[in-house]
Parts: structure tokens; C-alpha cells; sequence
């Protein structure tokens, strides 16, 4: 029995949207962070407090007191519209596209219950490329939607909306 588990959980593997098979992965960097409490609760970065420490608050709409505070929808759409950015000068780079300063990435992350009543997510991710042509801002937006981390573990289990503007 244990080997047939063991064969069920391998070939999970091949589930993986990359391509079929698992990838060799080369260490970066490893951010950890501790949250206690819920939603009503705290989270801290492990290796340094001063990166990030921060009170977590339920929002009215999900039953929570509205307090100051902030809540993993807002953390997950502050990682993205950062990473998903950063993906968007690598994307420029390579497709030899200045990208302004000025540009932005606004992400909204809307939490909610599928049909099966399993909690998810729905995401919308506004681009602004200042001074583009509409035609290299998309091809921008495109590419980073390929490059980014947030992206790849999202793709075929999330709703992705991108929407480009000049």
C-alpha cells in the first residue's frame, strides 16, 4: 500500500504547469515569516522584526471589526504588483523596450468561494506603461506574466486578468 502512495505522490509531479516534470530549483533567497492569531492575529518577519511586523485585521466584509490593520489579500497583492513590476523591466530588457519609471502595477485580489463552496482567488492586475505605444506595453505585460514568480504559481489554478494602459 505505502509503495502505491509513494508511486501516487511522485506522479503528482507531472501536474506541474512548467512542463510535465519537476525543475531544478537554485536557492535565491528564503524569506520566512510567522503569523499568529488568524486573521485577527500578527505576523512577523523570522529573521529580522524590523522588515516586517505587522497587526493582521478581518475585514467587515468577511465578518472582522474594520480595524487598522492589514490582511493576507493586501499582502498577497502588495507581493505581486511588486514582483510582477520587477518581471516587467526584465521583460523590457529582453524585448529591448524602455520601460519609464513612472510605470506602475496596481494588484487586486479578491477573495471568495467557488460553486463547490472551496475558498479562492480572483486576480486583476492593472499595468500602466506611461508614454508606450499600446503594442509594446501589452508585449511587456505579456512577457512579465511569463517571468514572474507570483505568475507561474497562479497559472492554471487562479483567474488572471491583465489589463495594459498607456
Amino acid at each position: 500500500m505505502a509503495y502505491y502512495l509513494t508511486r501516487s505522490l511522485l506522479s503528482l509531479r507531472a501536474l506541474n504547469p512548467l512542463g510535465g516534470s519537476m525543475r531544478a530549483f537554485s536557492n535565491m533567497y528564503t524569506a520566512t515569516c510567522t503569523a499568529t492569531g488568524g486573521r485577527d492575529g500578527q505576523v512577523v518577519c523570522d529573521d529580522d522584526r524590523s522588515h516586517l511586523d505587522l497587526k493582521l485585521t478581518k475585514p467587515k466584509q468577511m465578518g472582522g471589526s474594520g480595524l487598522a490593520g492589514t490582511n493576507p489579500e493586501e499582502l498577497f497583492a502588495a507581493g505581486y504588483s511588486a514582483c510582477f513590476l520587477a518581471a516587467m523591466g526584465l521583460a523590457a530588457q529582453n524585448l529591448k523596450t524602455p520601460l519609464p519609471k513612472s510605470s506602475s502595477v496596481s494588484a487586486a485580489i479578491t477573495i471568495g468561494k467557488h460553486d463547490n463552496g472551496n475558498f479562492g482567488f480572483k486576480i486583476d492586475l492593472t499595468v500602466k506603461i506611461p508614454n508606450a505605444k499600446q503594442e509594446d506595453a501589452d508585449a511587456i505585460a505579456k512577457a512579465a506574466h511569463y517571468i514572474c514568480p507570483y505568475s507561474h504559481a497562479t497559472r492554471n489554478n487562479v483567474e488572471v486578468n491583465i489589463k495594459t494602459t498607456i
